[in-house]
């Protein structure tokens, strides 16, 4: 497609409104399924730390005693 101006570009004929809308939505989309996986993966690493802190915790005091 060749357009003439960069208005033309973004008026795509009077389509540009439901084009452009459309490209903003998937990148959304896009950016949600990159970035979810790596919050909960952290999340995820978070919580094992947690877990295998408070074991090492009461491990040591049961071997204190």
């Amino acid at each position: 497609m060749h357009f003439d101006s960069m208005q033309a570009l973004i008026e795509m004929n009077g389509h540009g409104s439901y084009v452009w809308t459309a490209y903003a939505i998937a990148f959304v989309v896009l950016l949600s399924l990159i970035v979810q996986p790596l919050r909960a993966k952290k999340q995820f690493i978070r919580v094992q730390k947690n877990e295998l802190r408070r074991q090492q915790r009461s491990q040591s005091k049961v071997s204190h005693q």
